[in-house]
């Protein structure tokens, strides 16, 4: 014959119990679904900066840079780049960063290698090819230097 013993506890206290329990399970399944999906991204990410070393290597230009490293700045979606790659201001900083590096009445604009524009506009292709057509025109429109060919 088997015995049961009467329920001492208080009907709060085991409410107060199931309720903390409760809620750690949620929490605990908020940080498990936030790191599946950042863990999804950076894979995402990586696949896209392989994708962006292929398409380097194919137009010759060398990199030495691993996937993660890019990944990391890039991310999935281009990160700044593919902010608003043609708009006035990302055009401006583009071509201050293209200029003889003089600072102040002294900067004078110079012609490049057209790689470092073929390099941008890759990262464009790559990240978010709906901005390439019209960056590719404005790239077009600049003076560039071919080296090595």
């Amino acid at each position: 014959m088997m015995s049961t013993h009467l329920e001492t506890q208080p009907k709060r206290e085991r409410s107060v119990i199931a309720t903390v329990v409760i809620v750690v399970l949620v929490v605990l399944a908020v940080i498990a679904t936030i790191f599946f999906v950042n863990a999804r991204q950076e894979s995402k990410g990586v696949e896209k900066a392989q994708q962006l070393i292929d398409a380097y290597g194919k137009a010759g230009i060398s990199l030495r840079l691993t996937p993660e490293q890019i990944a990391r700045v890039l991310g999935n979606d281009g990160g700044a780049t593919c902010a608003d790659p043609n708009a006035a201001l990302a055009r401006a900083t583009l071509l201050e960063g293209l200029a003889n590096g003089a600072g102040g009445p002294g900067t004078r604009p110079a012609l490049v290698q057209s790689q470092l524009l073929k390099g941008q506009l890759l990262i464009i292709q790559t990240y978010c090819p709906k901005e390439a057509d019209q960056f590719q025109k404005f790239v077009d429109s600049l003076n560039t230097v071919k080296v090595g060919s």
